[in-house]
């Protein structure tokens, strides 16, 4: 364990023998084991022990010493006011964080000041606007095993997105994770390993959580019976856990989530399935190779979404992409009509411009850590609402008519927080300066008390200057000394008799009278009194705004959709995408684009493609820098765009419902988890081929690289022929194997493409145009001038090209005349090959697996 977690061990020998203080300390790290305690001491968060020393190193921060009577302690410190930077970098380091804060007034406490955890701040439940570095979901997941089943849920604490499903392999609790990316994860007794990425921070929770029975009993006390949004004991208790955890996460301030009111149950099957793979190779989130300039993801190239709340939901329906027909229409219907009314649209992406985060507002509303300045952001959300469902007025599609009707302009919110909370309201709540005058009678009295006081004072000064003749006598204050009549030294003589001295300074002495002490204790009541009257009405309003969060919810998510559909629609228009067609048999793009790439270059030439039940696959042929890859992946991009409801980069498309996208695209190795290039190549094709169906559409390129050639093209042949013969997935195979378009011409669903080239003498044109039939050259040596290759170099190449080619036709030869010789020595034999043929008659291919397939076939060819 480490050393800088759970009670210091200097501490934990003399526990009886600590101060309150420490004793305290010692306490709350031993309750908080997993964390590092940040201990308020007055204006700073204190650590001790090997935690300070730790948080030294990670902070950069001076290590300085505590002594009392038990001993000598390391101590580290960070100021509260600036603790959430270097909470981050706690955070980054590996460390979750325990906040422990004083809880009572130290002035008022009897004793040493009672402090307890308010919240535990970990990756995945953060809610604090300083750590949150996006708009993006934050999730945290639970993955739960029960009885061969998993149950797997993801929590965004910052928002109250919450989803769960569950699933009988382990390969589809790796894909969904893959989804959803958690930044945290906590696992039950049993749950598999190696399905979280490793930037996720994975941690064996509570067993007691995971308890069916526990689980079941929190899953009710927030939603009701299980049974009505969950499927399976597994996914109960990945449930249960997941709420626990986030209770804990709370500290001991309400540790209940008020404002989780919705629980989504989901099918992985009711979506598209992108593995970390497809995500990772077709680029939907992050740029991971050469296609255009630097961050450009496809994600990127779509959102023009105008508020955070609309960003967050295209992720969500890029990362599941739909396979009900009807619910793509209804979508496609909605993006329609909005791409051909652009006064509408630009009327409601101006509106959604001054949205603020509602979910992110409720929750903190609901958690009771919003402050003022929060309920009017609120507010002023709110008040966009009716103007928004006005300009859905019209509406004609099912969609929008559906999410007009849902904006709910929550108009008993809006006055609530009109009338209590301040305009410009002072962030600070126990300052005053929050509750709007006129709210409340008592608090008005109260400030008319303080002001009229005030002004009191403000006269005095006139006053005493005429009654005294001291022109230069003033009334001032300060914290210490409260109110006080100020006169310079050469005017003493002037003083009146009921002056009281209160401080003597060097020039000059300080006063009171009998009647300003009397104003200044009616003043500092008076205010006293209006600051906890304004703090107790403003919670106040806070939890009446709470009440109503899951209304707020609601609005918040049609919100979202409809920035959503205004931003597909935007990109629509204005980058002239067509409305696919979804649900036929066959994948008909006519002068298909794709999407980042044609943003990136000057020109982009666009291409078609078929794909048919009775010719499902596609061979590619063709240079390298030619096309083939951008091809592929923007075929792969617009069926999924296609299915998440977007108009799509083409002339026109037609488009059968796919229920996963594979890739097998680029070069990539596992060092840390010991598997080469090659091995990882052949896990992912390994899970293609195991998991395709007719009805997937499978990218692969450059298949078998990593071995030798004869090994290589082996592999590439059995793989074309298993998923042309046994699956019947739409495929598209770019290859670098020339031998393979012969594979393709013999099989009755397949066919050959490449990308032309023209050369003219040593210099080639690439002209990025797909043609039938297979490629005659590959023009390897002119990519290689091209790119750069020294001259030297690529002419050297030329010659072993040529001397390659004349010792081929001689070594044929010679094989040949020794062929003819060996069938006359043997008697004539009329196939030296027999005994190999007749093995491979006698396969039974049904019955064997892809790799045996491939390891037979290699031997085979060993032999022949």
């Amino acid at each position: 364990m480490d050393a800088a977690l759970g009670p210091p061990q200097a501490m934990a020998a003399q526990r009886e023998e600590l101060t309150p203080m420490m004793a305290q300390y010692h306490d709350l790290c031993a309750e908080y084991d997993d964390s590092l305690v940040l201990f308020q001491v007055g204006d700073f968060y204190e650590l001790f022990c090997e935690a300070a020393e730790t948080a030294a190193r990670i902070l950069e921060i001076a290590l300085t010493k505590r002594e009392d009577s038990t001993g000598t302690y390391p101590m580290a410190g960070i100021p509260i006011d600036s603790a959430e930077s270097y909470i981050e970098s706690l955070l980054e380091a590996g460390y979750r964080v325990a906040v422990a804060d004083q809880v009572e007034d130290p002035d008022e406490a009897s004793g040493v000041v009672e402090r307890a955890v308010t919240r535990v701040v970990t990756p995945g439940t953060l809610t604090e606007s300083e750590l949150l570095r996006s708009d993006d979901n934050n999730f945290v997941a639970a993955l739960a095993h029960d009885d061969g089943s998993y149950g797997l849920a993801f929590l965004d604490v910052s928002t109250g997105d919450f989803v769960a499903t569950g699933t009988g392999t382990r390969e589809t609790v790796r894909d969904e994770v893959a989804r959803f990316d958690p930044a945290e994860a906590i696992v039950g007794p049993e749950a598999p390993e190696g399905v979280f990425a490793d930037g996720c921070m994975v941690t064996g929770y509570d067993p007691e959580a995971f308890a069916a029975d526990a689980a079941r009993e929190r899953v009710t006390d927030y939603f009701g019976s299980p049974e009505t949004h969950l499927a399976g004991r597994a996914e109960v208790r990945a449930c249960g856990a997941l709420l626990a955890y986030a209770e804990y996460t709370r500290g001991g301030e309400h540790g209940r989530l008020d404002y989780l009111n919705h629980l989504t149950r989901y099918d992985p099957r009711e979506y598209m399935v992108l593995d970390g793979v497809a995500l990772r190779s077709l680029e939907l989130f992050e740029r991971r190779s050469v296609h255009g300039s630097e961050g450009t993801a496809l994600v990127d190239v779509l959102d023009e979404t105008a508020c955070a709340l609309g960003g967050r939901e295209l992720k969500d329906w890029l990362r599941r992409p739909l396979v009900d027909r009807e619910r793509i229409e209804a979508r496609l219907d909605a993006v329609e009509e909005l791409s051909e009314d652009p006064l509408t649209r630009d009327t409601l992406r101006g509106l959604l411009a001054d949205v603020y985060d509602l979910e992110r507002l409720v929750s903190r509303v609901s958690r009771r850590r919003a402050d003022a300045r929060d309920l009017r952001s609120l507010k002023a959300t709110l008040d966009v609402v009716p103007e928004v469902r006005a300009g859905l007025d019209d509406a004609e599609s099912a969609l929008l008519r559906d999410l007009r009707e849902r904006l709910d302009g929550l108009a008993d919110v809006r006055e609530l927080v009109g009338e209590a909370i301040q305009e410009d309201p002072e962030r600070e709540l126990t300052e005053g300066g929050i509750i709007a005058d006129g709210y409340d009678e008592r608090l008005d009295e109260l400030r008319a008390t303080e002001r009229e006081g005030q002004q009191w004072i403000d006269d005095l000064e006139a006053q005493e200057r005429e009654r005294t003749g001291v022109d230069s006598l003033k009334v001032g204050h300060n914290s210490v000394h409260g109110y006080y009549i100020e006169v310079t030294n050469p005017n003493l003589d002037r003083v009146p008799e009921n002056y009281e001295r209160r401080q003597t300074l060097k020039n000059s002495e300080r006063f009171v009278t009998p009647a300003l002490k009397e104003r200044e204790e009616e003043i500092l009541n008076a205010s006293a009194r209006a600051d906890e009257r304004e703090l107790d009405l403003f919670r106040e309003v806070r939890r009446d705004v709470g009440e109503s969060a899951e209304r707020i919810q609601d609005v918040a998510d049609a919100l979202a959709v409809v920035d959503v559909l205004v931003s597909l629609a935007s990109v629509a228009a204005q980058y002239d995408y067509c409305r696919p067609e979804v649900g036929g048999d066959a994948v008909e793009i006519a002068g298909g684009r794709h999407p980042v790439v044609e943003r990136t270059v000057e020109s982009f030439v666009p291409n078609d493609l078929t794909l048919t039940r009775d010719a499902p696959v596609a061979v590619i042929t063709g240079p390298n820098m030619s096309g083939k890859s951008t091809y592929m992946r923007q075929a792969a991009l617009v069926a999924v765009l296609a299915q998440l409801g977007s108009f799509v980069p083409a002339e026109s498309a037609s488009l059968p419902l796919v229920d996963r996208v594979f890739t097998r695209v680029g070069a990539s190795d596992d060092i840390a988890g010991g598997r080469s290039t090659f091995m990882v190549e052949m896990t992912e094709l390994a899970d293609i081929l195991r998991d395709a169906t007719e009805d997937s559409l499978v990218v692969l390129d450059e298949v078998g690289r990593g071995t030798s050639t004869a090994d290589g093209f082996a592999i590439a042949r059995a793989i074309t022929e298993h998923v042309h013969d046994e699956v019947g997935a739409y495929t598209l195979f770019a290859t670098h194997h020339h031998d393979l378009t012969a594979v393709a011409e013999d099989l009755a669903g397949a066919k050959n493409l490449h990308f032309r080239a023209e050369r003219e003498d040593e210099d080639v044109t690439f002209v990025h145009e797909v043609a039938e039939g297979a490629a005659t050259a590959s023009y390897g040596i002119e990519v290689a001038r091209e790119a750069g290759v020294p001259p030297s170099v690529v002419e050297r190449a030329r010659e072993l090209v040529v001397e390659n080619a004349e010792n081929a036709d001689v070594e044929a030869g010679e094989a040949s005349e020794s062929t003819a010789t060996a069938a006359s020595a043997d008697g004539g034999r009329a196939d030296a090959g027999s005994d190999v043929l007749d093995e491979l008659a006698r396969l039974n291919l049904a019955e064997m697996t892809p790799i045996e397939a491939l390891t037979t076939l290699n031997r085979l060819q060993r032999e022949l």
